[in-house]
């Protein structure tokens, strides 16, 4: 009986060893930085955050929650859920459910054929032209005038229609793709993220949502969380599901680990790497990867970064260099501050602060 109960205390103990991230020693770190952070939070200076968590070589070093938010809130942090089309791409190329993201996106799309405003170019787009916002479609969330933003297509019923239908763009101001960096020009939109969510589901010829408990949540033991769908009941891979901080920091931590938790390899690191390359330069210095933005933080000296992003201010950062995830939830929605915001809590207060950990 003493061997057994011997055994049992052993196997906990040892489970909570090998985790990939340690939530027992949060806020042990008394660094006045982030206490200083944490008080001008509290003060409401950065309006709706309500959340930050911080990990440091896969231990939770700071996790607090503000205005009425708590260990167990999910939260909507909009666009930044975009990054799980990413995370379900790699999974189900490394079953052989789709041969590569180069594939051609109308070898699953079939039944939206024949597509309005027919163009040879059309049939040429890849996966990888969603997952880097780069399609050739006139589709650009940041041009309220663009036939493919996303308040028109949410009064669609089929997203992925809505999509293939658009014309071919043109390239009116700024470099064309063959002149830009990377040979691609960046284009914003909810639709090309959501498609993806419907080219899988036909790959693997089953429930999206069933795929991803399976290869993602169960293995991350991710089980608390309320999910958004498309009009047609598919996975809403452009946004809107909410999770809680500490699954946020599991999903990022999971990109730090290079797709790896517990010994098991949930993604291929050669997934990981494509997706936080740069691919295409979105704005002046910010790169984009597989629906991951790619930017350097820091105060006296920056840091590269690549992270989920999403409408309020909210972010899911990895920072290799420093070997720290973060997570940064708010409520900020339409805010022009919001992420100036959540850039200065990053370049102020958690990356100097990580840095005097390095040394």
């Amino acid at each position: 009986m003493k061997f057994k109960f011997l055994l049992f205390i052993f196997l906990i103990a040892s489970t909570q060893l090998f985790a990939q991230l340690d939530f027992s020693n949060a806020n042990k770190n008394t660094d006045p930085l982030l206490v200083k952070m944490d008080s001008i939070v509290d003060s409401g200076k950065y309006e709706k955050i309500t959340s930050i968590l911080i990990a440091k070589d896969g231990k939770l070093v700071y996790e607090n929650y503000y205005n009425g938010s708590n260990v167990n809130s999910k939260h909507n942090t909009r666009s930044a859920t975009k990054t799980m089309a990413t995370f379900l791409t790699g999974i189900a190329i490394d079953k052989g459910f789709v041969t590569s993201e180069k594939d051609k996106i109308f070898k699953y799309l079939q039944h939206t054929l024949p597509v309005k405003n027919p163009d040879k170019r059309k049939e040429n787009i890849t996966i990888e032209d969603l997952l880097t916002m780069t399609s050739v479609l006139e589709c650009d969330d940041s041009n309220w005038h663009s036939r493919g933003h996303e308040e028109r297509m949410y009064f669609i019923e089929d997203w992925t229609q809505f999509l293939v239908d658009l014309p071919v763009r043109s390239y009116p101001f700024g470099l064309k793709p063959a002149d830009a960096p990377y040979g691609r020009r960046f284009a914003y939109a909810s639709a090309k993220a959501a498609a993806v969510a419907e080219i899988l589901q036909i790959a693997i010829k089953s429930d999206l949502v069933e795929f991803t408990k399976k290869n993602l949540f169960e293995p991350l033991e991710i089980k608390d969380y309320t999910l958004n769908y498309s009009p047609k009941g598919i996975l809403n891979t452009a946004g809107g599901s909410e999770y809680r901080s500490r699954d946020f920091l599991k999903l990022i931590q999971l990109c730090l680990n290079k797709g790896k938790w517990n010994d098991e390899q949930i993604i291929s690191s050669a997934w990981i790497e494509k997706a936080t390359t740069p691919k295409v330069n979105a704005y002046e210095g910010v790169d984009y990867g597989y629906f991951l933005w790619l930017k350097s933080f820091g105060k006296e000296k920056k840091y590269k970064t690549y992270y989920m992003s999403g409408n309020g201010g909210n972010k899911m950062l990895a920072c290799p260099e420093l070997n720290i995830t973060v997570v940064i939830t708010a409520t900020n929605y339409n805010n022009r501050n919001s992420h100036n915001y959540t850039d200065e809590i990053m370049n102020e207060y958690i990356i100097p602060s990580m840095v005097k950990l390095k040394k």
